[in-house]
């Protein structure tokens, strides 16, 4: 049973009653009634061999307050994506395959390409901002939720944990992160547990603490990519193209709301997917690769928020990880020991070490280029600049067939 501790400037929820997810589930189904719920599962065509995806879409085919389900597919020939299309047509839902490497989007994207920088990169970022375009030009959805593909333990009350703080009227709150304890026979969560709660804590004995770094620190998994926003607000927010994509999104929420119409959600006991490879000797592949990018968001946010990083503190920063890092996985020992799990303390300093490396790359690149590329734009400019842009992707997967179960 969690606590009910409060800590930071968000709402932080936890689940108390053993069965409050009945409970919030049949509410739900009538809150749903006036505010429809979309869900969107950026998905590359390789999750449809592997039985993640297969458990997941048993489970969500039983939630009876799902409105659409969009699949924004990646890295699929037309063979892939007709095998997609027979996948997800026993989802049981109205559901949407969006291909994105359709030759009309691709089309599509091109065009859009001349006005806005990135839009042609592939990647999670891409997918991910390309089905928010397609659920704001329906003008139908009110609450948006998103779920990786690769979640091996996945459960229906996970999602119904998610979206009841957006969806619920009384709570106010338009963003909610979830977050959850990654372990098997052993913890999880390198990025998280050694990557990114030791850089805060380095860059605040380098900075102080600020209202931004607390608002960072406060979220339990800064990582997670289970994330519930108002449609009214996903329309201004602008999405990062690489591995920074959370931590790029916390900041572009906070732009937008006030903290106190933010909150993160205990949404499940265990939670399990696919674990990156760390990569050590290679920074464009793995953990190494996502820790580059991570950081160099993070640099980028804190800049944006006011906070002076000048060139000569990087050094004093890695220094600093390094030895908060090192702090971190003595007290990862402690949590795998008292519970029974097994723990290989050389693997974890070796994520340090890596990450330690990536601090010092990621540091590099900022200072050469602290702008980095440009995020993809939100789509309230999206629809400024090419007004009928939603209405052709709309048209373009109905013309497709990528619409079934409507």
């Amino acid at each position: 049973m969690s606590d009910f501790h409060q800590c930071g400037p968000i709402t932080t929820l936890p689940r108390l009653e053993a069965a409050g997810g009945e409970r919030r589930e049949r509410e739900l189904v009538d809150l749903v009634q006036t505010n429809p719920l979309f869900l969107i599962i950026p998905c590359l065509i390789d999750e449809l061999k592997k039985p993640a995806l297969a458990g997941m879409v048993l489970e969500i085919r039983d939630a009876p307050y799902i409105d659409t389900i969009v699949i924004s597919l990646d890295r699929a020939d037309e063979d892939g994506y007709r095998q997609a299309l027979e996948y997800f047509h026993n989802i049981g839902h109205r559901t949407v395959v969006l291909w994105n490497n359709a030759p009309p989007l691709l089309q599509l994207r091109t065009e859009m390409e001349k006005r806005f920088a990135g839009v042609s990169e592939p990647g999670k970022g891409r997918a991910v901002w390309m089905a928010i375009g397609y659920v704001l030009a329906g003008e139908r959805a009110k609450v948006v939720a998103f779920h990786d593909a690769d979640v091996v333990n996945y459960r229906r009350s996970q999602l119904t944990n998610l979206v009841y703080p957006v969806l619920n009227p009384l709570l106010s709150f338009d963003f909610c992160k979830a977050y959850y304890s990654r372990y098997t026979d052993r913890l999880h969560g390198r990025a998280t547990r050694l990557l990114i709660r030791p850089l805060l804590q380095a860059v605040e004995t380098m900075v102080g603490r600020t209202s931004f770094i607390s608002y960072l620190g406060a979220f339990r998994y800064a990582l997670a990519g289970e994330l519930a926003f108002s449609a009214d607000l996903l329309r201004r927010i602008r999405i990062p193209g690489d591995w920074g994509l959370e931590v790029g999104l916390l900041f572009e929420v906070l732009r937008q709301r006030s903290p106190r119409r933010i909150c993160q959600v205990d949404i499940t006991d265990q939670f399990e997917h696919k674990h990156q490879p760390l990569s050590p000797d290679d920074p464009t592949t793995g953990l190494h690769r996502m820790a580059v990018d991570i950081v160099k968001h993070l640099l980028r946010t804190l800049s944006a928020a006011g906070i002076v990083l000048p060139g000569g503190c990087f050094q004093s920063m890695r220094v600093a990880y390094q030895r908060f890092a090192e702090d971190a996985v003595t007290d990862y020992l402690a949590v795998a020991v008292f519970n029974g799990l097994s723990f290989d303390k050389n693997a974890e300093e070796d994520a340090v070490d890596t990450f330690s490396r990536a601090l010092q790359e990621a540091c590099e690149q900022f200072m050469i280029d602290p702008l980095g590329a440009p995020p993809l734009p939100n789509w309230s400019r999206v629809d400024s600049a090419i007004p009928d842009a939603g209405t052709r992707l709309v048209a373009a997967v109905a013309d497709l067939g990528g619409v079934i179960n409507a």
